[in-house]
């Protein structure tokens, strides 16, 4: 995977809400439970400069609507985003704890109402 940190100033907590909030559904749920899971460590006291580096990256890079596959794209145009976060999540999966984990499912009851927990598995 290339260098994400280029991608840090393209992040921020509003335009993550809003990116969520637009695409949710378009996205899907693998693609918005990866960036939440993230989101929350980046926010985790503890979490080191490095590991919150390769997080804001990933999310910056979610954020941009114009990256390697545009997101206007149907069913493809999400593919690169879900690699990028993939590729933060397992750079960074020691710091996912089990809280962590509840923050982002309960966060995802709220965006989609009831969904399949198992469509979640093998990203931690």
């Amino acid at each position: 995977m290339e260098d994400l940190t280029r991608y840090q100033k393209h992040f921020s907590d509003n335009d993550l809400w809003k990116k969520i909030a637009a695409f949710a559904k378009k996205a899907g749920e693998k693609v918005v439970y990866a960036a939440l899971l993230l989101y929350y460590v980046v926010k985790a006291p503890g979490t080191s400069k490095a590991d919150k580096g390769k997080i804001l990256g990933a999310l910056g890079y979610f954020i941009l609507p114009i990256d390697i596959i545009p997101d206007w794209l149907p069913v493809a145009g999400y593919t690169d985003d879900l690699a990028a976060l993939t590729w933060a999540i397992y750079a960074v999966a020691k710091n996912i704890t089990p809280e962590i984990k509840k923050q982002a499912k309960d966060k995802m009851k709220e965006l989609f109402g009831e969904y399949d927990e198992k469509d979640l598995e093998g990203l931690v």
